[in-house]
Formats: C-alpha cells, structure tokens, sequence
C-alpha cells in the first residue's frame, strides 16, 4: 500500500508541478512580483497531497515563536525536500536561503529567480557571503522571512551535522533574532526517496536567541537547540524501524 501510494503521490507531484511552473512562467511575464503567490499555491497543494495521498501530517509546535508579519530569520534542521517547501505555508513572505544550482533547472529555475529567494553559490568562496548578506538586506526591505539551514545540506534524522557561518553573518547584518527549528522530516520523506511513509511530521519551534548575540555564543545556542533533541530524534528512528 506505501508503495502504491507513494507512486500515486509522485505522479501528483511532478504533474502539479510542471502545471503550476508553466502557469507561473506565463504570468511572471505580466506580473512577476505574484510568482511568490504561484510558489505558496504549489506548496499548499503537496503539502496537502501528502496528507490525503500518503496519509503524511503536520504538527507543528511553538507556533507562538513565528512572526505574523515583518522580516524574521529562521534557522532549521534540514532532512528533506518537505523542508524546501513547507516554510511557504507557515509563515507570510517566505525568502529561502538555497543553492544557486536549482536556477539552472528548466522551467522551475527561472520562476525561482521570480519569487525572488535567496540563491548562493556555493563554489563562489567570500564572494558568496558577500551576495547573501546583500539580499538579506533586500529581504529586510521586502519585509520577508528568512528561511535557512544552517547545516548547509540535508542530514539524515537524529544525526545533525556541523553548522555553517553563514546564519551568523546573516544575524548580526539584520539584527534579527535567530528562531531554531528541529523537525524530523527525514522519517517520512527521506532524502532522494520514493517512499513517502504514513505518519507525522513533527516541526518544533523553540524561543528565539536575542539579537546581538556575539557570534561565538549564537553558535553554541543554536548548536545546542540542534542537539538538545538528539535521543529523542534517536528513539523516533529506533520505532519508526522497528
């Protein structure tokens, strides 16, 4: 049953996609400051798939710690490509921090580049940095949610990785508090899977670290908030398993 499942989900996925993508590229010729609105459709709509397709929920905790409006950055755990969409449906104008690669993607790359995310290059070294820190002050500008991983790549779940520079340079350039998300995504969409497994997908929100942290001690925090769960996430792997 996951496996048919999983297949009639995959099915969804890539059709809706390539239908919203092309709807999406048409109107980004007439009117390109709503290709965001055509995005947070697109994630609305798998996230809602998942659910009555693969019978794959949501429960999401510390609600209280989001912004209802203005600019914020997020930083999470990253486990799986749910993460890369789900942002779009918790929280108003959502600006990811992603890999300048998927701009290069036929059709899907060029609508990215409207909704007017955050694309670093990684290969580019200082020059990199440099270009983050001037979109996310375009970002603040746009009264966006900055979205990143600090992990700069997906992990598998309850094995978090070394964090990357990147969230405290961004930090201390916005002056913005830093708001740590764990989630566990991993168990039920994993990376590069075409199984998608029934259950829960938990995403915890924890209180933010002030603004102004000195850098070293941001780090620790989040680092900290990113372990904190570590048996916890390992239990959830030992039953999801067993």
């Amino acid at each position: 049953m996951t496996l048919l499942r999983s297949a009639l989900f995959n099915a969804y996925f890539f059709s809706l996609t390539f239908v919203l993508t092309v709807a999406g590229s048409l109107q980004a010729l007439v009117a390109p400051e709503r290709s965001l609105r055509i995005a947070t459709l697109w994630a609305r709509l798998v996230v809602g798939g998942v659910r009555v397709i693969c019978g794959i929920r949501l429960e999401v905790s510390g609600r209280e710690f989001l912004p209802t409006r203005g600019p914020a950055l997020i930083a999470s755990v990253h486990q799986s490509a749910f993460d890369t969409l789900v942002w779009m449906t918790l929280v108003p104008n959502c600006c990811y921090v992603l890999k300048h690669e998927l701009l290069r993607i036929p059709l899907l790359g060029p609508l990215i580049a409207k909704t007017r995310m955050i694309a670093v290059d990684r290969a580019a070294g200082p020059a990199s940095l440099r270009h983050l820190l001037r979109e996310a002050d375009r970002a603040m500008r746009e009264q966006r949610q900055i979205v990143i991983f600090p992990e700069g790549t997906r992990g598998a779940p309850g094995q978090p990785l070394p964090l990357q520079p990147g969230v405290a340079a961004l930090a201390a350039r916005t002056g913005l508090p830093v708001i740590p998300v764990l989630t566990d995504s991993g168990l039920r969409w994993g990376r590069r899977a075409f199984h998608k497994r029934p259950g829960i997908i938990h995403i915890q929100i924890y209180p933010p670290i002030a603004a102004g942290t000195p850098r070293e001690i941001l780090m620790q925090k989040l680092d900290a908030v990113f372990r904190s769960e570590i048996h916890e996430m390992h239990q959830r792997v030992d039953k999801f398993v067993g």
